[in-house]
């Protein structure tokens, strides 16, 4: 575990006995402290009472399930990277979940190891944007503040829509970045052309990659985007 992940607390709230005692285990033996807790209830109680670096959330728990329970912490102002774990995995229960403030999706089945990976990213993710605001992938730096975009300490000239992409590129990295979610996040029921989207991605990498060795933005054929630093890509 690298220093930025060192010392991450989890909150794991998942309902199975077993599957929660082998996240924990595994987990626990990367270097992470765990707490848990059954249901959303108790999951909300703790959080009340204790900051966490990461929440593994179940969707489907007793007395409150994994959606309302993300729900309630966005809407209270609790920015705490959550991942959610579910044995659905049909793209309108995806959807939900990021819709109610999920930071990744993970189907069960899973691997352990894949798991792990994604609460890396996530810890890296969220100690980056705490420290002093700014987002970061790799070299490339965007500041919401001020809304600079800057790659090797020089700044990136990028239009409106362009950095609208970026942002939420970013908040995903490394996870990829449907069309479809993409085209909802910028412009909900009134999409354009279907060209338009094409135009705005080719000046982005224009920005971001095309002056650069490391290519950060990555296009994945007929299943959508993802800007990752080369160890995460």
């Amino acid at each position: 575990m690298t220093d930025s992940e060192g010392n991450a607390t989890i909150l794991l709230v998942e309902d199975h006995n077993d599957l929660a005692a082998s996240i924990g285990d595994y987990l626990e033996a990367s270097g992470f402290a765990m707490d848990f807790a059954a249901d959303g209830a108790i999951a909300l109680n703790l959080l009340d009472e204790n900051p966490y670096d990461i929440i593994i959330l179940d969707l489907m728990l007793p007395k409150i399930d994994g959606i309302r329970v993300c729900e309630r912490l966005r809407e209270r102002g609790d920015g705490t990277p959550i991942l959610m774990l579910t044995a659905r995995d049909q793209l309108d229960d995806k959807v939900a979940g990021f819709n109610a403030g999920a930071d990744d999706y993970l189907v069960k089945p899973f691997e352990m190891e894949e798991l792990e990976v994604r609460v890396r990213a996530l810890v890296r993710r969220a100690r980056g944007e705490m420290s002093d605001g700014a987002m970061r992938v790799g070299d490339l730096v965007f500041d919401p503040r001020t809304m600079r975009v800057e790659r090797e300490g020089e700044r990136v000239n990028l239009s409106p829509t362009s950095i609208r992409i970026l942002k939420v590129l970013m908040r995903e990295s490394p996870r990829l970045v449907s069309r479809e979610q993409l085209e909802n996040e910028l412009w909900g029921d009134m999409l354009p052309d279907s060209d338009t989207l094409r135009s705005h991605m080719y000046n982005l990498r224009k920005g971001i990659d095309r002056p650069y060795k490391n290519k950060l933005l990555h296009t994945v054929q007929g299943m959508g985007f993802k800007l990752a630093a080369p160890e995460d890509a």
